[in-house]
Protein backbone atom coordinates (compact mmCIF):
# COMPACT_ATOMS: atom_id res chain seq x y z
CA UNK A 1 0.00 0.00 0.00
CA UNK A 2 1.12 3.55 -1.07
CA UNK A 3 2.31 5.34 1.91
CA UNK A 4 0.50 8.62 3.00
CA UNK A 5 2.28 11.82 2.98
CA UNK A 6 1.66 14.85 4.23
CA UNK A 7 3.24 18.44 4.92
CA UNK A 8 3.42 19.41 8.78
CA UNK A 9 5.80 22.26 10.64
CA UNK A 10 7.94 21.73 13.37
CA UNK A 11 4.68 23.47 15.65
CA UNK A 12 2.72 20.94 15.05
CA UNK A 13 3.95 18.71 18.49
CA UNK A 14 6.52 18.16 20.46
CA UNK A 15 6.68 14.92 19.65
CA UNK A 16 7.33 15.79 15.57
CA UNK A 17 9.71 18.53 17.10
CA UNK A 18 12.22 15.56 18.55
CA UNK A 19 11.53 13.38 15.50
CA UNK A 20 12.83 15.97 13.19
CA UNK A 21 15.84 16.66 15.15
CA UNK A 22 16.31 13.10 15.39
CA UNK A 23 16.42 12.84 11.49
CA UNK A 24 18.12 15.81 10.73
CA UNK A 25 20.84 15.10 13.25
CA UNK A 26 21.33 11.09 12.01
CA UNK A 27 20.92 12.60 8.05
CA UNK A 28 24.19 15.41 8.89
CA UNK A 29 26.26 12.72 11.44
CA UNK A 30 28.71 12.22 8.78
CA UNK A 31 29.52 15.85 8.59
CA UNK A 32 29.19 16.69 12.34
CA UNK A 33 32.26 19.35 12.18
CA UNK A 34 30.26 21.71 10.14
CA UNK A 35 28.16 22.69 13.55
CA UNK A 36 31.10 24.50 14.33
CA UNK A 37 30.70 26.82 11.96
CA UNK A 38 30.06 30.27 14.39
CA UNK A 39 26.85 31.13 12.92
CA UNK A 40 25.53 27.34 13.72
CA UNK A 41 26.75 27.01 17.08
CA UNK A 42 25.70 30.24 18.36
CA UNK A 43 22.10 31.07 16.59
CA UNK A 44 20.91 27.49 14.81
CA UNK A 45 19.36 25.87 17.23
CA UNK A 46 17.56 29.30 18.55
CA UNK A 47 16.08 29.98 14.70
CA UNK A 48 14.43 26.57 14.80
CA UNK A 49 12.54 26.80 18.05
CA UNK A 50 11.30 30.77 17.43
CA UNK A 51 10.24 29.48 14.28
CA UNK A 52 8.95 26.24 14.68
CA UNK A 53 6.36 26.97 11.95
CA UNK A 54 8.72 27.70 9.01
CA UNK A 55 11.03 23.83 9.68
CA UNK A 56 9.11 21.68 7.21
CA UNK A 57 8.38 17.80 7.84
CA UNK A 58 7.16 15.45 5.64
CA UNK A 59 4.98 12.78 7.27
CA UNK A 60 4.39 9.25 6.67
CA UNK A 61 0.69 8.75 8.15
CA UNK A 62 1.12 5.22 8.49
CA UNK A 63 4.25 5.11 10.67
CA UNK A 64 3.47 9.20 12.39
CA UNK A 65 6.95 9.48 11.83
CA UNK A 66 9.22 12.31 9.34
CA UNK A 67 10.61 10.76 5.93
CA UNK A 68 12.05 14.28 5.10
CA UNK A 69 12.80 17.57 7.01
CA UNK A 70 13.66 20.90 5.32
CA UNK A 71 14.88 23.71 7.53
CA UNK A 72 14.70 27.79 6.79
CA UNK A 73 14.21 31.33 8.55
CA UNK A 74 12.24 34.16 7.20
CA UNK A 75 14.66 37.24 5.98
CA UNK A 76 14.88 40.62 6.34
CA UNK A 77 16.45 40.98 2.97
CA UNK A 78 16.33 44.14 0.43
CA UNK A 79 17.78 42.02 -2.47
CA UNK A 80 20.21 44.69 -3.96
CA UNK A 81 23.62 44.51 -4.06
CA UNK A 82 25.39 40.50 -5.09
CA UNK A 83 24.53 37.73 -2.39
CA UNK A 84 27.40 37.16 0.23
CA UNK A 85 30.04 34.96 -0.15
CA UNK A 86 29.28 34.15 3.47
CA UNK A 87 26.33 31.82 2.16
CA UNK A 88 24.80 29.89 4.96
CA UNK A 89 26.51 31.88 7.82
CA UNK A 90 25.11 34.84 6.15
CA UNK A 91 21.67 33.53 6.00
CA UNK A 92 21.59 32.02 10.04
CA UNK A 93 23.24 35.19 11.23
CA UNK A 94 20.68 37.71 9.34
CA UNK A 95 17.77 35.40 10.10
CA UNK A 96 19.06 35.98 13.70
CA UNK A 97 19.20 39.29 14.02
CA UNK A 98 16.58 40.67 11.62
CA UNK A 99 16.75 44.52 10.82
CA UNK A 100 13.05 45.26 9.23
CA UNK A 101 10.74 43.19 8.25
CA UNK A 102 10.67 39.63 6.63
CA UNK A 103 10.79 39.47 2.90
CA UNK A 104 12.55 36.51 1.74
CA UNK A 105 12.85 32.77 2.91
CA UNK A 106 16.41 31.55 3.61
CA UNK A 107 16.61 27.62 3.02
CA UNK A 108 18.70 25.78 5.89
CA UNK A 109 19.13 22.46 5.13
CA UNK A 110 17.47 19.65 3.72
CA UNK A 111 17.26 16.01 5.60
CA UNK A 112 16.73 12.95 3.87
CA UNK A 113 17.33 9.61 5.89
CA UNK A 114 19.37 7.19 3.11
CA UNK A 115 16.89 4.96 3.28
CA UNK A 116 14.40 7.40 1.96
CA UNK A 117 16.48 8.70 -0.86
CA UNK A 118 16.05 8.26 -4.43
CA UNK A 119 11.83 8.59 -4.03
CA UNK A 120 11.26 12.32 -4.78
CA UNK A 121 10.80 13.40 -1.61
CA UNK A 122 13.77 15.97 -2.06
CA UNK A 123 11.40 17.82 -5.07
CA UNK A 124 8.19 17.39 -2.81
CA UNK A 125 10.23 19.19 -0.24
CA UNK A 126 11.08 21.88 -2.62
CA UNK A 127 7.76 22.37 -3.51
CA UNK A 128 6.24 22.55 -0.27
CA UNK A 129 9.01 25.22 0.70
CA UNK A 130 7.92 27.61 -2.20
CA UNK A 131 4.51 26.97 -1.03
CA UNK A 132 5.66 27.95 2.43
CA UNK A 133 6.86 31.14 1.67
CA UNK A 134 4.25 32.21 -0.67
CA UNK A 135 1.26 31.14 2.34
CA UNK A 136 3.93 33.52 4.71
CA UNK A 137 3.18 36.56 2.16
CA UNK A 138 7.55 36.47 0.96
CA UNK A 139 8.12 37.47 -2.48
CA UNK A 140 10.89 34.48 -2.75
CA UNK A 141 13.34 31.49 -1.35
CA UNK A 142 17.23 32.17 -1.57
CA UNK A 143 19.43 29.11 -0.15
CA UNK A 144 22.92 28.78 -0.39
CA UNK A 145 23.00 25.00 -1.72
CA UNK A 146 25.59 22.25 -0.80
CA UNK A 147 26.42 20.73 -4.05
CA UNK A 148 25.80 16.96 -3.12
CA UNK A 149 28.74 14.97 -5.25
CA UNK A 150 31.06 18.02 -4.79
CA UNK A 151 32.72 15.81 -2.08
CA UNK A 152 33.67 13.59 -4.71
CA UNK A 153 35.70 16.07 -6.63
CA UNK A 154 37.56 17.87 -3.60
CA UNK A 155 40.53 19.23 -5.67
CA UNK A 156 37.99 21.10 -8.20
CA UNK A 157 37.39 24.97 -7.91
CA UNK A 158 33.63 25.41 -7.21
CA UNK A 159 33.58 28.26 -10.24
CA UNK A 160 34.58 24.73 -12.83
CA UNK A 161 32.20 22.55 -10.94
CA UNK A 162 29.17 24.73 -11.53
CA UNK A 163 29.74 24.42 -14.78
CA UNK A 164 30.13 20.87 -15.34
CA UNK A 165 26.70 19.28 -17.21
CA UNK A 166 25.72 15.76 -17.73
CA UNK A 167 24.84 13.79 -21.25
CA UNK A 168 21.41 15.21 -21.45
CA UNK A 169 23.37 19.36 -21.00
CA UNK A 170 21.36 19.55 -17.13
CA UNK A 171 23.82 20.43 -13.98
CA UNK A 172 25.98 17.52 -13.48
CA UNK A 173 25.37 17.60 -9.49
CA UNK A 174 22.24 15.79 -8.75
CA UNK A 175 20.81 18.23 -6.12
CA UNK A 176 21.52 21.75 -7.83
CA UNK A 177 19.70 19.66 -10.98
CA UNK A 178 16.74 19.17 -8.44
CA UNK A 179 16.88 22.87 -7.70
CA UNK A 180 17.11 24.05 -11.36
CA UNK A 181 14.07 21.56 -12.29
CA UNK A 182 11.65 22.64 -9.39
CA UNK A 183 11.86 26.50 -10.81
CA UNK A 184 15.41 27.72 -8.61
CA UNK A 185 17.99 30.03 -10.58
CA UNK A 186 21.61 29.59 -10.46
CA UNK A 187 23.38 32.83 -8.92
CA UNK A 188 26.57 31.74 -8.52
CA UNK A 189 28.66 30.30 -6.13
CA UNK A 190 29.69 31.51 -2.11
CA UNK A 191 32.98 30.71 -1.39
CA UNK A 192 33.02 30.63 2.39
CA UNK A 193 29.81 29.40 2.96
CA UNK A 194 30.51 27.41 5.86
CA UNK A 195 33.52 28.35 7.64
CA UNK A 196 34.82 26.27 10.69
CA UNK A 197 38.08 27.20 12.39
CA UNK A 198 39.82 24.45 15.30
CA UNK A 199 42.78 23.36 16.64
CA UNK A 200 44.64 20.53 14.68
CA UNK A 201 43.60 17.82 17.40
CA UNK A 202 39.67 18.66 16.68
CA UNK A 203 40.29 17.85 12.91
CA UNK A 204 42.24 14.48 13.75
CA UNK A 205 39.46 13.83 16.37
CA UNK A 206 36.40 13.92 13.05
CA UNK A 207 39.07 12.76 10.10
CA UNK A 208 40.91 9.99 12.35
CA UNK A 209 43.95 10.90 10.65
CA UNK A 210 46.69 12.81 11.69
CA UNK A 211 48.31 16.05 9.91
CA UNK A 212 52.04 16.08 10.04
CA UNK A 213 52.62 19.08 8.03
CA UNK A 214 51.22 22.56 7.04
CA UNK A 215 48.80 22.32 3.95
CA UNK A 216 45.50 21.00 2.04
CA UNK A 217 44.07 17.90 2.75
CA UNK A 218 40.98 16.16 1.98
CA UNK A 219 38.68 14.63 4.48
CA UNK A 220 35.50 12.66 4.13
CA UNK A 221 32.30 14.58 3.34
CA UNK A 222 34.38 17.66 2.97
CA UNK A 223 33.77 19.73 -0.44
CA UNK A 224 37.26 21.36 -0.57
CA UNK A 225 40.60 20.40 1.32
CA UNK A 226 40.76 21.12 4.91
CA UNK A 227 43.88 23.70 5.38
CA UNK A 228 46.05 23.28 8.11
CA UNK A 229 48.42 25.19 9.91
CA UNK A 230 50.63 23.81 11.97
CA UNK A 231 52.16 27.11 13.07
CA UNK A 232 49.32 28.41 14.54
CA UNK A 233 47.42 24.89 15.73
CA UNK A 234 44.47 25.51 13.97
CA UNK A 235 42.84 24.00 10.46
CA UNK A 236 40.56 25.75 8.55
CA UNK A 237 37.57 24.66 6.10
CA UNK A 238 36.01 27.36 4.04
CA UNK A 239 32.99 25.06 2.21
CA UNK A 240 32.07 26.64 -0.54
CA UNK A 241 27.82 26.45 -1.79
CA UNK A 242 26.23 27.83 -4.76
CA UNK A 243 23.13 30.69 -4.52
CA UNK A 244 20.01 29.72 -5.65
CA UNK A 245 16.94 31.68 -5.90
CA UNK A 246 13.36 31.16 -6.40
CA UNK A 247 10.86 33.67 -7.03
CA UNK A 248 7.18 33.53 -5.83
Amino acid sequence: MTSRLVIRTRAYSEELSKAAASIEQAAWSDLGYLNYTRAHYENYTEILNKYADYQLCLVDLETDYPVAVFNSVPLSYTGSGDLPQEGWDWVVETGARPKGPHTVLGGLAMSIPAVHRAKGYGRRMLRAMRELAESKGLRGVLAAVRPSSKARHPWVGIDDYITWTDGKGRAFDPWLRSHLSSGGKLVGPCKRSMVVEEPIAFWETWSKREFPRSGPYTIDGALVPLEIDLERGIGRYEEPNIWVTYAC
